[in-house]
C-alpha cells in the first residue's frame, strides 16, 4: 500500500537542518530506540496506514519514524500552527513520510492540512487534542471506513473523547495515553514545567527571580510549572476551582488566591487548565503595567484575547512571539505566542528524555489497539499497566538503575487477607 498524495510542506531544501534535529533527539531517546528494534523485527503495522497529528518537531518526527519502522505508511500533520518546524517536515518527506504541515498557516489552510491527512484513509490514528477524531465524527464520517482505533496524547483530547463515548457517538476505540503513569507523572509535570519556562525565558529574556508568577490550574502540568517557577526564585501564586487541588497547592508551599486577587499581584501568568476564559477582561483590567500572559493549555482560549483587545488602544509585535497591548490608561500587557502553547509555539517543547517515555507509550498503545480493536470496541480505554511498567523498566535500564524484586513469600503476604 503506497499513497500517491504529494506532501505539502514549506521548503524541502531545509531537510538537512531537520535531519540534524531528529538525529539529536534520537540519540537521547533510548526507550523509543529499544521499541524501534522490536518494531523492525515484528512489523506490527505492516500494510497499514497511520495518521499522526502531534506538535510537529523533532521528537514527534522520530516517533513517526519508529512507527514507519514497524511497517506502517505514515502520514503526519501538525496539532498547532505555531509548533510545526518546517525543517523537520522537510526531513520527514525525504525519509518517505507524507507530511501535510507548515509553520503558521492561516486557520483555513491549517484545517485543510488536517483534512488532507484524513483523506488518506488511515487504519490507525495518533491524535493530540482530539482534532482528527472530531473531524472524522463531525464532518467526514465518509473517512471512517478503515479506522481501527488510535491513541490520544492530551488531557484536552481525552475530555473530548469521553464526552463522545458518553454520548454514544464514538465510532472506534481510543487509548488514553495521557492518563498513563509514565505520561502524566513525567511528561505533564517535569516536561511541561521545564519547557514552559524554556519558552518564556528564551522569548522574554527577562529575570524570573523575585517576581510573582501566577499559575492558573494545579493539575500535573500546573504542578510542574509552579515547581520550576519556585526553582527560578519566583514567588508563586496558584489559582484553582478544585478545592482538593487548592489544598494541595497550599501544602506544597504556594499562595492560593482567586484569579480576581491574583490578577493584581502577578508579573507572569501561565494558564494550564484546558478550559476557556480563565483570564478575562475583568482580570486584565486590574493587572500591573508590564504583566506577561502566557498559556500552556492545548487551545488558545484560556486567555480571552478578544476582551483584552477591547480594553486596548493599540497592539504591536515588540519581539518575536511577544505582542504588546496598550490599555486605555497607558498600561502595557504582553501576550506570548498569541496565547498558544508557549512551550511549543515559543520553544522546542518538552525535553527529549521526557518525550522518550511518552512516545514509547504512544507506539506501544498503537500496537495494542491494533491487536485488540475488535475486543475493545468504541470506547476510551487506559494504557494497560503492563505497557506502563515496560516503559518504566526500559527507562531504568537505560539509566543503569536497578530495583528490587519481591520474593514469592512477600508476594503471598501481600495477597493474603488473613491476620499475620
Amino acid at each position: 500500500m503506497t499513497t500517491t498524495v504529494q506532501s505539502i510542506v514549506t521548503d524541502l531544501s531545509l531537510a538537512p537542518e531537520g535531519k540534524l534535529k531528529i538525529d539529536w533527539v534520537q540519540a537521547h531517546m533510548p526507550v523509543l530506540n529499544k521499541i524501534r528494534e522490536q518494531f523492525e523485527r515484528d512489523q506490527p503495522f505492516k500494510g497499514l496506514r497511520v495518521a499522526i497529528s502531534l506538535h510537529l518537531e523533532a521528537k514527534t518526527a522520530y516517533l513517526a519514524k519508529v512507527v514507519q519502522a514497524g511497517g506502517a505508511e505514515v502520514v503526519i500533520t501538525g496539532s498547532n500552527p505555531l509548533s510545526t518546524q518546517d525543517d523537520v517536515c522537510a526531513a520527514l518527506v525525504e525519509d518517505g513520510i507524507t507530511v501535510f504541515a507548515k509553520y503558521n498557516p492561516d486557520p483555513v489552510e491549517y484545517k485543510e492540512l488536517m483534512v488532507k491527512t484524513l483523506e488518506t484513509k488511515p487504519d490507525l490514528i495518533i491524535d493530540d487534542g482530539g482534532d482528527l477524531v472530531t473531524i472524522l465524527h463531525a464532518e467526514r464520517q465518509d473517512l471512517l471506513v478503515n479506522v481501527r482505533g488510535g491513541a490520544e496524547e492530551t488531557t484536552t483530547g481525552i475530555l473530548r473523547l469521553k464526552a463522545m463515548e458518553k454520548d454514544g457517538t464514538l465510532k472506534f476505540p481510543m487509548v488514553a495515553v495521557n492518563d498513563a503513569f509514565c505520561k502524566y507523572l513525567f511528561d505533564n509535570r517535569y516536561g511541561t514545567g521545564q519547557s514552559v519556562w524554556d519558552g518564556i525565558n528564551r522569548t522574554t529574556n527577562l529575570v524570573v527571580a523575585g517576581k510573582t508568577v501566577v499559575v492558573n490550574g494545579y493539575g500535573w502540568c500546573g504542578k510542574g510549572v509552579a515547581l520550576r517557577a519556585k526553582g527560578l526564585g519566583a514567588n508563586v501564586v496558584v489559582t484553582e476551582v478544585d478545592a482538593i487541588k487548592a489544598v494541595e497547592a497550599y501544602m506544597d508551599g504556594f499562595t492560593v488566591l482567586p484569579i480576581s486577587e491574583a490578577a493584581k499581584v502577578g508579573d507572569y501568568f501561565v494558564t494550564v487548565t484546558g478550559n476557556k476564559d480563565v483570564i478575562r477582561g475583568e482580570h486584565i483590567a486590574n493587572m500591573k503595567d508590564g504583566a506577561i500572559l502566557s498559556n500552556a493549555g492545548h487551545f488558545d482560549i484560556e486567555v480571552n484575547l478578544v476582551e483584552l483587545a477591547a480594553l486596548s488602544v493599540s497592539k504591536r509585535v515588540v519581539r518575536r512571539n511577544i505582542e504588546e497591548y496598550v490599555l486605555k490608561d497607558g498600561r502595557k500587557i504582553y501576550v506570548l505566542a498569541e496565547g498558544r502553547l508557549v512551550n511549543l509555539a515559543a520553544g522546542d517543547g518538552h525535553p527529549a528524555e521526557i518525550m522518550d517515555m511518552t512516545f514509547a507509550l504512544q507506539a506501544l498503545s498503537l500496537r495494542y489497539v491494533n491487536e485488540n480493536y475488535e475486543k475493545i470496541g468504541p470506547n476510551v480505554v487506559n494504557v494497560p499497566y503492563a505497557l506502563d511498567e515496560q516503559v518504566a523498566r526500559t527507562k531504568l535500564e537505560a539509566l543503569g538503575i536497578g530495583i528490587d524484586t519481591l520474593s514469592e513469600e512477600q508476594k503471598a503476604y501481600l495477597e493474603s487477607w488473613a491476620a499475620h
